[in-house]
């Protein structure tokens, strides 16, 4: 159940997929760099979780035999991560994802459905998240350009080597 939010540019899949065909490690390389690049969001996911949410988020629960919590803030910042997915049915294709349980919890409770948990916490919309969406969403606008620029070069490289 982690959370996610999704930067896309279009070709982006196609490239990705094409760099592993002409050579593996251009593909590495593209990564690598992409991962550089993205790195002002990902640390600005990582920076919002400084606090308990409430405080009985403390206290160990777990549901279905499933451990869900403690929420604790420095396992939530290091579950801040990304990952590529160029699948054919991927919604994007670079992804920063929550990967620890409890923060994930915290970030999509009441979205679905209203619970208590999500009332204590406060409304969150239908696709949205509380924390780690907004505080990346607001470090994209500082990459996009980059990131443009790195895949209009590799896009050229791609196509020359066809």
């Amino acid at each position: 159940m982690p959370a996610s939010t999704t930067i896309e540019v279009v070709g982006v899949k196609q490239t990705i997929n094409s760099l592993r065909k002409i050579d593996p490690q251009l593909q590495k390389d593209f990564k690598a760099d992409a991962t550089a690049i993205a790195q002002p969001a990902i640390n600005a996911g990582k920076a919002v979780y400084k606090d308990l949410p409430l405080s009985g988020m403390r206290y160990a629960w777990t549901q279905n035999a499933r451990k869900i919590f403690p929420f604790v803030p420095s396992k939530a910042a290091n579950g801040v991560k990304m990952r590529f997915d160029t699948r054919r049915n991927a919604v994007g294709v670079i992804l920063i994802e929550q990967k620890d349980v409890a923060a994930a919890v915290f970030e999509t409770a009441g979205r679905a459905n209203a619970n208590r948990l999500g009332n204590a916490l406060g409304f969150v919309g239908a696709g949205r998240t509380r924390l780690i969406g907004p505080a990346v969403y607001k470090a994209r606008r500082g990459i996009e350009a980059e990131m443009t620029k790195m895949i209009a070069k590799t896009m050229r490289t791609v196509q020359s080597e066809l």
